[in-house]
């Protein structure tokens, strides 16, 4: 069972500490500690059930708002990260379930027409259709500028032409929230966000990816994929700026992620220090096991604060976190991968046999530091906004 202690936080009301007794609640009645996925298929069949799990028991329902079948009015990110918090210490394979049910449905949660928000977001909530969020290029991931996906009107319809790799539900999803370039002259003012549906002529599935953590990931092929009008996301042109807010809300819960793997890992760690018998004592009683403990937890804790911090500021404050949730996702992943390697140290030889938590969660959290902005990218992202406030005071 994970602390959650933390909840007390005055980042936190009272519906929030009703959301992690609901998780802790529906994780004791639901373990989900079952054995990894051999493959990306049998990974594939886990996300569905387990989204279909999270459906009906209500979780889902964080991710969308209330007038479609949402938990509360609007989007709250502190719920958010509570979910993925609690998920990601219960099983890594059960927190993707859940994220990408809202990283893909946020777009048209905040930007979507009603027709669409009425078709859809009903269906991801009760966790009967999967989504998926198609943004990334094999030559524009981080770069989103160099995007080579096209759209072109063509009478009342778009034609969509192009490759997206590296995405997340390939396969499995109904709908993919998928961004192309239709006016090539305005940079990434010229990207616009469009929802195509799984049996869309045109669209396939063109490569599954076997990843060190097996996950539902693959390529994406258009080939005159034609989508009726009413599929733009928003406007047109307004598709960079919907997956950057969108990230405002996702990036520091994929910190909140790497946080509740890192919990289970040091978790696992402790209750083996403790029983480990050595030199006539336990592992845990030896100064160098407590030091080491001590910066497990010291980190953990430095993790949380920012993540919360972040994301009460987006709830609470109205004006944008995009510094503050660049540091928490930035931060929470870089720490929970040392807390995750000491724990390994820890276990020693085992540490490193498959079947041992720690190992498993070594690989899990890898692809943390990487995905939504990778470490490299929020340290530009965060310096920029120092300069910007330095500039905007006069200093």
């Amino acid at each position: 069972m994970m602390d959650s202690r933390h909840t007390a936080w005055p980042f936190f009301d009272d519906r929030h500490r009703a959301v992690a007794a609901r998780l802790q609640d529906f994780l004791t009645r639901h373990p989900l500690d079952e054995e990894e996925p051999a493959d990306a298929a049998a990974a594939a069949e886990t996300v569905r059930s387990h989204a279909a799990l999270l459906g009906r028991e209500g979780i889902l329902s964080y991710l969308v708002p209330g007038a479609h079948g949402g938990a509360f009015a609007e989007l709250d990110a502190r719920s958010i990260c509570l979910c993925r918090e609690f998920l990601g210490y219960a099983n890594p394979l059960t927190d993707f379930a859940f994220v990408m049910q809202g990283l893909g449905s946020a777009p048209v949660s905040r930007f979507g027409s009603d027709e669409m928000k009425a078709e859809i977001l009903p269906r991801i909530a009760s966790g009967e259709a999967l989504i998926a969020f198609a943004l990334t290029e094999e030559s524009a991931g981080t770069d989103a500028a160099a995007m080579q996906s096209r759209a072109y009107k063509d009478g009342g319809t778009w034609l969509l032409n192009g490759t997206k790799t590296f995405i997340s539900n390939a396969g499995i999803a109904d709908y993919y929230v998928t961004f192309a370039v239709t006016d090539a002259e305005r940079g990434t003012r010229g990207i616009s966000a469009f929802l195509v549906r799984a049996d869309d002529p045109g669209f396939r599935v063109s490569e599954t990816l076997d990843v060190i953590s097996p996950h539902p990931l693959g390529s994406l092929s258009f080939e005159d994929c034609r989508l009726p009008a009413g599929r733009l996301i928003g406007e047109e042109g307004q598709g960079f700026a919907i997956a950057m807010a969108n990230l405002d809300i996702f990036r520091p819960s994929v910190g909140a992620a790497a946080l509740g793997f890192a919990r289970r890992a040091m978790d696992a760690a402790l209750d083996f220090a403790a029983n480990r018998r050595m030199f006539g004592q336990t592992l845990a009683d030896f100064q160098l096991t407590q030091a080491r403990i001590a910066d497990m937890a010291t980190a953990l804790d430095a993790a949380a604060l920012l993540i919360y911090r972040a994301v009460w500021q987006a709830d609470v404050s109205g004006r944008a976190a995009t510094r503050e949730a660049s540091m928490a996702k930035m931060f929470a992943t870089e720490e929970a991968q040392k807390v995750i390697d000491s724990a390994v140290q820890l276990f020693g030889g085992r540490g490193v046999c498959r079947g041992n938590i720690a190992e498993k969660l070594y690989r899990d959290v890898r692809a943390l530091r990487i995905y939504e902005g990778t470490t490299e990218i929020n340290k530009l992202v965060i310096a920029r906004h120092c300069l910007k406030d330095r500039q905007r005071e006069g200093r």
